[in-house]
Formats: C-alpha cells, sequence, structure tokens
C-alpha cells in the first residue's frame, strides 16, 4: 500500500517559516504541497499585475525553500474558484491524500470556495484542516462584554493589548527535512516562468526592481526597521520624503513574513516580554493592530467585502459621476501637488506613503464627492500591497463610510496637510518633476501666489474650499 500524504495548501502564506498550517501538516505525516492559481479570479478581485507578479516570483522561490525540505510542490491553474473544490476531487484520484491543511482566509468568496472544498473532501471521509495564520488572535474571538465585535478600534486594542500581556504570539519551528518523495506523479503543472513573464509585460519597466523577494531578505528587513528606524517612527512615519516606514505591507500581504515574527522582533529587546518602552514601539504595534483591526471586520461583518458601507446609514450619499475628475486624479494631474505626487508614486513604483494615501483618498471621496469604491478600486489594481481588509477600511476610513472613519465635517486640506509633512517640498519634487524648480515657499500651491505662472501642470481641478463646503452639504443632507 502507498504512503498517504498530507497536501499543505499555499494560498497568501508563501514562506516555510512560522507557517501554522505547514508545521501541523508536516507533524502528521509525510506532506506534499499545492498553490493554485487563478488568474481570472485574481481580475474580478482588482489584483494588481506588480502585485501578481510579485507573487509569482515568491511562489518560485517558495519552490526552492520546500526542495531544501523534499516537500514537493505541485502548481496548477484554475482559473475561476468555483472549480476548485473539482480540482480537488480529481487530485485524490490521482494521489493517497489523506487531509488537506490550509490557513484561513477570510474574504466572503474565499470562505465560500473553502466551504466547498470542505464539503466534498468531507463527502471522502477526508478534511479541510484550517489555522488562524494572519491574525495574531483568532478571528471571532476578541469580543466586548456583550460577546460582540468591536465596532471601535480604540476598545478593541485596549482588548488586544490585554490579551498580548501573558505572553505573545509564539512562531512555530521550521519544519524539519522529510524523507524524499519518489513517487509522485501528478497532471502536467503550470509553467511558472511563462506566466510570470506574462505579468511582468503588463508592469512598467521600474516597478519590480524596488521589491526583492524572498524571506531572508524580508526577515532582513524588518530587523533593520526595528533596530534604525523604530526610535524615529512616531515622528517620521508621516512624512512621505523620508523613509520613515517600514514597508512590509507587501510582504506581510503575501506571507513572506508573519504578523506574529513582526510582533517578536518588535519586543526582542524586552526578550519577548510585552513590555513598550518607546513611543516608536507604541506607535508601529498601533499600526499592526490597525491591521488585525480590519482583518477582524472584515470576518465579522462581511458586507465590506461586498461593496457595502460599514455605516448603513451612508449607503445614500449622492456621489458624483464624473469620469473626466476621475481620470485626472487617478493619473495625478488634478492640479493638487501633494495628490499628482502620491498618485503618480503609486504608478510608478505601485506603492503609495500611507499618509499620502489618506489625503489623496480624502481628496476624491470629499473634494471630487466622488464613491470611494472608485478609489478603492484603483488602488487595488495599482498597490503591489493590495490587501482586501487594509485597503477596504483605510477607504471607508477616508470616506466617513467606515468604522471609527473621520467624522464627515473633518476633511483633510490637502495644501495645509502638505506644508506640514513636505515642508521642503521634496516628495513633490521627486514625483512632479514640472515643479522641480519651484520654491519651496509656493510648491504647495504654486498658482496661487502668482496666477501668472506658466507652468507644464494643470491648475487645480477644484476650489477646495467650496468642495468641501459641497461634501458636508451631502453627507448632512443624506445621512439616514
Amino acid at each position: 500500500m502507498s504512503t498517504a500524504y498530507q497536501l499543505i495548501w499555499f494560498r497568501q502564506d508563501l514562506r516555510i517559516q512560522d507557517h501554522a498550517a505547514l508545521w501541523h501538516a508536516t507533524q502528521a505525516g509525510p506532506t506534499i504541497a499545492v498553490v493554485i492559481l487563478s488568474p481570472e479570479q485574481w481580475q474580478l478581485h482588482d489584483d494588481a499585475a506588480i502585485k501578481t507578479e510579485f507573487y509569482l516570483r515568491q511562489l518560485q522561490s517558495l519552490k526552492d525553500e520546500l526542495t531544501n525540505l523534499n516537500i514537493p510542490l505541485l502548481v496548477h491553474t484554475i482559473p475561476l474558484w468555483k472549480d476548485v473544490p473539482e480540482y480537488f476531487v480529481n487530485l485524490m484520484q490521482q494521489l493517497p491524500i489523506q487531509d488537506v491543511y490550509a490557513n484561513i482566509e477570510l474574504g466572503v468568496n474565499e470562505l465560500k470556495r473553502d466551504q466547498a472544498v470542505q464539503k466534498l473532501l468531507n463527502q471522502q471521509a477526508k478534511e479541510l484542516v484550517l489555522f488562524h495564520d494572519r491574525t495574531l488572535f483568532p478571528v471571532g474571538s476578541i469580543r466586548n462584554q456583550s460577546n460582540l465585535p468591536y465596532q471601535v478600534f480604540g476598545a478593541f486594542k485596549k482588548t488586544c493589548y490585554q490579551r498580548l500581556q501573558p505572553a505573545l504570539p509564539q512562531c512555530y519551528p521550521t519544519p524539519a527535512p522529510q524523507q524524499a518523495i519518489t513517487d509522485l506523479k501528478s497532471s502536467s503543472q503550470t509553467d511558472l516562468e511563462t506566466l510570470q513573464l506574462k505579468y511582468k509585460q503588463q508592469i512598467k519597466h521600474t516597478q519590480d526592481l524596488e521589491w526583492q523577494i524572498g524571506e531572508a531578505y524580508a526577515l532582513k528587513q524588518l530587523d533593520q526597521f526595528v533596530e534604525e528606524q523604530l526610535n524615529e517612527y512616531t515622528t517620521g512615519r508621516d512624512f512621505p520624503a523620508r523613509s520613515g516606514t517600514s514597508q512590509l505591507s507587501a510582504y506581510l500581504n503575501i506571507g513572506i513574513i508573519s504578523i506574529r515574527q513582526c510582533l517578536q522582533a518588535l519586543f526582542r529587546q524586552q526578550q519577548g516580554h510585552f513590555e513598550i518602552q518607546s513611543d516608536g514601539q507604541q506607535s508601529w504595534l498601533d499600526e499592526l493592530l490597525w491591521r488585525e483591526f480590519y482583518q477582524h471586520i472584515l470576518f465579522d461583518f462581511p458586507r465590506v467585502s461586498r461593496h457595502l458601507p460599514f455605516k448603513q446609514s451612508t449607503q445614500n450619499i449622492p456621489w458624483r459621476d464624473d469620469p473626466a475628475a476621475l481620470e485626472k486624479w487617478q493619473q495625478g494631474q488634478t492640479g493638487i501637488p501633494i495628490i499628482d505626487a502620491g498618485m503618480r508614486q503609486m504608478l510608478a513604483t505601485g506603492w503609495m506613503h500611507n499618509r499620502v494615501r489618506m489625503i489623496c483618498a480624502m481628496f476624491l471621496s470629499k473634494n471630487l464627492l466622488i464613491d470611494w469604491r472608485k478609489g478603492e478600486q484603483w488602488f487595488m489594481q495599482h498597490l503591489i500591497d493590495g490587501d482586501l481588509a487594509a485597503n477596504n477600511g483605510g477607504w471607508q476610513w477616508c470616506a466617513s463610510t467606515g468604522t471609527d472613519s473621520v467624522p464627515y465635517f473633518r476633511i483633510f486640506n490637502p495644501i495645509s496637510q502638505s506644508q506640514k509633512f513636505d515642508p521642503e517640498g521634496e516628495y513633490i519634487r521627486k514625483w512632479v518633476p514640472e515643479l522641480a524648480q519651484i520654491d519651496k515657499k509656493i510648491i504647495h500651491e504654486p498658482y496661487t501666489k502668482n496666477h501668472s505662472l506658466t507652468l507644464d501642470y494643470p491648475h487645480p481641478m477644484v476650489d477646495l474650499k467650496l468642495s468641501r463646503t459641497r461634501a458636508i452639504e451631502a453627507f448632512k443632507a443624506h445621512l439616514s
């Protein structure tokens, strides 16, 4: 009788270190691995080409790491998730698989896919064994005194702090190499190099140069951030011209590093004890917990992944349909330098500084009064770190439709934001070269101080004061 194998199903968790499902699968017996690529589903979810190409490069790195553990990796293309359950049925007929192990994914389509796989596996007396790996705490486990999910970050954070104090979540060991598997036979697999080239052709030739892959690289970046930048994080993170943020979001998003590894690195100087000893440490911890919060919101309030506002009272806001204005915003041609710098940075690199993301999002949803969902979609289509929970949470915060969102009458002034967080105009000069020679005193609003100034740069597309008033009146009149 042939050996029965455990099957580890990798998704948004392309690593071998601190991997819950991989660890448990290998402890249960000889293990083989599978990755299912779904290009048509990715397109339906607006995944950016740069994100997909980054994923495919990391997948090749994962394959090499698994080879060192003697774990074969099957890579198959199933265009749409609705056909994934049937794939597993066919795979079970080809290979002696005992159970399937995977880490939980939280979107409604992901949960529906996994439920369908679970159902078919159960019909064959097999299990889809799922683990909480993307969050510090299992979704559904952070509850208020009424046993209901938190809807306010402050209270959620307080409970997380209490849960962390006895002991930090520990990382799983890296599995030891298993005995080589030599009798594996399966149907033809996806040509990774050809698929990667397809997505590489869709992105700008410079975009992927800044985004190296590999667990060793990501962990080195994590350690370097904690050791060299954390002390300045509280003040430095808001200035887009500085390297003040960790820039680890892309690596967290597809699971090259884990949230537990981030937490362990953050408290390494405290020997793994939950002892906050600096403002920078607390600020970054809070950012990690914002990420955690939005993952829990995605699970507890699935409407947010169905293109609905978290605050149902905002469902009737009369968003403007203005394709021309939307395109100017998308291409960084608004005439508001800080907005255009951010949008162009995203188009050029697949990433945008978080402070600038908020400024750009609020400008679209408030000053232009264009539906936040169009902005959310554009960000997902271009960001290398596009994450449904975090992107949706951030957009709904800015649009005053989400949990903990800014009150509708508090609207960022992009000019004052620019003057405060890019005082020398360095960020603007880098991404809006038309303004490279403009003095720092006027670079934030070049035409205001000199109406006769001649530049190859558009005038502001809206009056900030009038558009602010329009947004406030629209919200006030239609909040039900």
